[in-house]
């Protein structure tokens, strides 16, 4: 059986999804991190799924055959925390993530509960450096 991806880019509306983000402090959040993602990658924001906002793709073939699209970056505000989607590894991520305030990380997401908490001007690094590295992985596809 193949594996489907759940997310995948879709026609629905990105304000229409961030206006339905009932904290008013973490949608404000989410509109400076939509112009900050539109800005550093140079992409429109688009769908992906039902809850994440991403910028770009490009395509991916995993070592077991598994393949699909992704966003070079993306994000989704969640209950506990909004979550960046970047690369999972980098060159400059660690050095990065040393200067970038507080937040927690998993395997490809970064997690900030306030925009306010953090450093627009490395999280703008983190993005561009980000984009940069899966642009060098994934050069055959990307939009």
């Amino acid at each position: 059986m193949m594996y489907k991806n759940k997310t995948t880019q879709t026609s629905e509306s990105v304000s229409s999804f961030i206006e339905s983000v009932a904290d008013p402090a973490k949608k404000a959040d989410c509109y400076s991190i939509l112009e900050m993602m539109e800005r550093k990658t140079g992409s429109t924001a688009k769908m992906w799924g039902t809850a994440v906002v991403g910028f770009g793709s490009y395509h991916y073939t995993y070592p077991s055959g598994h393949q699909g699209n992704a966003p070079l970056a993306g994000f989704s505000p969640r209950s506990a925390a909004i979550v960046l989607y970047l690369a999972s590894d980098f060159p400059e991520k660690e050095s990065l993530l040393k200067q970038l305030g507080k937040h927690k990380t998993g395997v490809g997401c970064l997690y900030i509960k306030k925009l306010e908490q953090v450093s627009k001007e490395i999280l703008e690094q983190l993005i561009v450096a980000s984009v940069s590295h899966l642009k060098r992985v994934y050069p055959e596809y990307q939009a």
